[in-house]
């Protein structure tokens, strides 16, 4: 580990996984803070940062376990939008708490970036096209809400990770007015900001993700494009197949999310949705993630190892630009995808071309674990739930359909 200054993945999930995996690759010793049995620690490559065994890399205990920790030094690699904004807040100089280093924008373009109300108040005045969204402050609000001039509706988060791990959702649908202030009520009283926004229509291939990494300079040494394909849940999950484009096929996306880092001059590692309005054929900006994300991983298997360039970024050493990336690959995380696919706009013939030769969103041939653990778990959670359920079938079709309050309204 002394021969080459390491990293410390902070985070759990694919994405920690993902990082851990991605800097592996390029050669990076690598220490991983995860919770305990979270998929990283199958990896083969897990090691738990010493002095700092008990730290799940979230920002609970995080100034003490870096301060105990045994690593004389370490570029900090974030996994997660609340240990993001917290290595934000504490870099100074490009350096945290004195010995380990960090490639991070500054705390103020991170609550921007974050903190959806903010963004999308920052957005109004730029030239880069978003969804209609309204910030409500009261209940008064709503009366000022052009709910005729909109099409479908729903109600987002301003903290999306914190809304996410309490509720499990993204974002609630919202048929009208009176629906729209009952909602929001409910989430305001629950501690939860909101904002109203207006859902861009199109399919679930209108989605595409610019992600990257813009380095101290404000270059961008490697910039990759995807596509998706399917998604669970519909409309406001996670992406269970995508593909790999060119920068080309969605250069206005490409351009306008440059300009967007460019104005808040950001540094460091981020992934940003867009979706292509069907009205008008605009890529609208969704979100940007200020951290690694679910696919770093597929992206660097691709041929843009953001991970690598973070940390060389960290160190003020060159980053050398990516000029070609692997196109038409495929990524599939076949447990979530099998759930897509039971959706009516979903066809199996369609999985079935795209499977083979797409790289599984966990499994590898040379660190098999993690995939072995996860696939393992959901065998023995679906046998549990057959055996639980399988006495009153009739309760069960009256939930499944109680599931569908995420779906869009008829």
């Amino acid at each position: 580990m002394a021969e080459k200054f390491p990293a410390l993945v902070m985070g759990a999930g694919f994405t920690g996984l993902g990082a851990l995996r991605a800097s592996r690759d390029a050669g990076i010793p690598v220490w991983s803070a995860c919770p305990p049995g979270d998929l990283a620690t199958y990896s083969r490559w897990f090691q738990r940062p010493p002095g700092a065994p008990d730290w799940d890399g979230s920002t609970k205990g995080v100034e003490q376990a870096l301060a105990n920790s045994g690593i004389e030094g370490a570029v900090l690699i974030p996994c997660a939008d609340d240990i993001a904004d917290w290595v934000a807040r504490n870099t100074v100089n490009g350096k945290v708490m004195d010995r380990y280093l960090a490639s991070t924008s500054s705390a103020a373009t991170m609550r921007i970036l974050q903190d959806k109300a903010r963004f999308a108040e920052w957005l109004e005045d730029r030239d880069i096209a978003s969804p209609r969204s309204f910030l409500v402050h009261d209940d008064s609000d709503f009366d000022h809400l052009p709910f005729e001039q909109l099409d479908r509706v729903f109600i987002k988060p301003i903290d999306s990770q914190t809304f996410s791990r309490i509720t499990g959702r993204k974002g609630v649908w919202v048929e009208n007015p009176r629906a729209c202030r009952e909602t929001w009520s409910q989430m305001q009283a629950q501690g939860h900001g909101m904002i109203v926004q207006e859902y861009v229509p199109g399919p679930v291939t209108h989605h595409v993700f610019v992600d990257g990494f813009r380095d101290r300079n404000g270059r961008y040494p490697g910039l990759f494009a995807r596509r998706r394909s399917r998604i669970h849940p519909p409309d406001f999950g996670n992406s269970t197949y995508c593909r790999s484009i060119a920068l080309e096929d969605i250069e206005p996306a490409v351009a306008a999310c440059m300009r967007l880092l460019d104005q808040l001059n950001y540094r460091g590692i981020f992934s940003a949705e867009f979706k292509q309005d069907e009205r008008d054929g605009e890529y609208r900006i969704l979100e940007v993630n200020t951290r690694a994300w679910w696919y770093v991983e597929f992206a660097a298997r691709c041929g843009v190892n953001v991970c690598s360039m973070a940390w060389r970024d960290a160190q003020s050493l060159p980053v050398e630009a990516v000029r070609r990336y692997r196109v038409g690959k495929g990524c599939v995380n076949w447990i979530e995808d099998a759930n897509a696919l039971k959706h009516a706009h979903s066809k199996i013939g369609t999985a079935l071309l795209d499977w083979p030769g797409a790289y599984e969103h966990v499994y590898r041939w040379d660190d098999p674990r993690p995939a072995i653990h996860r696939i393992s778990g959901q065998l023995r959670r679906s046998l549990a739930r057959s055996i639980h359920l399988a006495p009153t079938a009739r309760p069960l079709a009256a939930s499944s359909s109680s599931l569908t309050s995420m779906d869009p309204p008829p």
